[in-house]
């Protein structure tokens, strides 16, 4: 199993840099950050310092999204970033979250998804594609390279990631719930003609290490207050019963609207209806026994990667034992 670190971009910009590079001291193989410009720094100038700093270290958003940057500029990002650093990001999308809601935008629509994966990974990788009405290609790219990893939860993404995307993104570390979406990317793959292994699965979540389980859970309960936002929409486009599974639908029942300006921090008070048998369930929490136990039961189910949200009040301490954690896996 490989494993990520992700990070908002927070300022000091210099601070997300220094934790990267701790991060692949650790073992750390991936860095992803939020992609939601407003809320914080701007991703893809410290991904340039990161890839500086480190050496071998893949980097990527986690997640982009297809209506907040034109798709020409995204693939000439991440291609400038190859050109210079030897073929070292990868690109996280999904159809938008906080990137467009803070902006008075919907998310896209998995068409719009679709789309622009296409067209991002053949401009990044030099060919030639159908931009709009015009052909256009990236001259000055060699031998690039570009996967396109894709995150969702319901069922047509889950069938678009499956058909079309190099990765598979869930955030949420609960076996039940990767059981369903993986096997259902799977199944997708397969009926598309694809190799089902040769997409790649990662799941990412927060986590925390030690023994004081009720700081934990208030430490990570925004987490499950962040998936609540893409589980409403699912909600309200398949209804209670619909093929979602309840463990991934119930807990949203006592949700009451949800104020970006606090997301994806410890404390978020829009995330007071997730109860902690979800944190429990969607986190990993606990001491590093626990931590094993789960990533082994995940590795099991085919996730090849975990990618950890550090965003708490011991991210050094959890980087540290993680360091610990990481060979009992490999």
């Amino acid at each position: 199993m490989d494993f990520g670190v992700v990070l908002q971009t927070d300022p000091p910009a210099w601070e997300v840099v220094r934790l990267m590079k701790e991060a692949e001291a650790l073992g750390f193989g991936y860095g992803w950050t939020f992609d939601s410009c407003v809320l914080w720094q701007e991703p893809f100038v410290i991904y340039s310092q990161i890839l500086a700093a480190t050496s071998a270290m893949t980097v990527g958003p986690m997640v982009t999204s297809p209506g907040t940057r034109d798709w020409s500029v995204l693939a000439s990002l991440f291609a400038t970033l190859n050109d210079m650093f030897g073929n070292r990001t990868v690109c996280g999308i999904g159809r938008g979250d906080s990137a467009h809601r803070v902006v008075g935008r919907q998310p896209s629509t998995l068409a719009t998804v679709r789309e622009a994966m296409h067209v991002i990974k053949e401009l990044a990788e030099g060919r030639e594609v159908r931009y709009g009405d015009t052909a256009v290609r990236i001259p000055w790219v060699r031998n690039g390279r570009l996967e396109m990893w894709m995150a969702g939860y319901g069922p047509k993404a889950l069938r678009t990631a499956g058909e079309q995307a190099d990765g598979f993104i869930l955030q949420c570390a609960d076996p039940a719930i990767a059981r369903w979406t993986i096997g259902t990317v799977q199944q997708a793959a397969r009926a598309a003609g694809r190799d089902p292994a040769g997409i790649s699965i990662c799941v990412a979540a927060p986590a925390y290490v030690g023994d004081d389980l009720p700081h934990q859970r208030e430490q990570l309960r925004w987490f499950g207050g962040m998936v609540g936002n893409h589980v409403a929409d699912l909600v309200t486009r398949y209804g209670d019963s619909g093929p979602v599974p309840r463990e991934l639908t119930d807990y949203i029942r006592e949700r009451e609207g949800y104020d970006y300006a606090h997301h994806g921090r410890a404390g978020n008070p829009s995330a007071g209806f997730v109860p902690d048998q979800i944190v429990d369930r969607f986190c990993l929490v606990g001491p590093p026994g626990a931590h094993i136990d789960r990533l082994a039961e995940l590795a099991e189910l085919g996730v090849d990667q975990f990618a950890l949200y550090l965003m708490h009040d011991q991210r050094e301490d959890t980087l540290a034992a993680y360091g610990d954690i990481i060979p009992a896996l490999l």
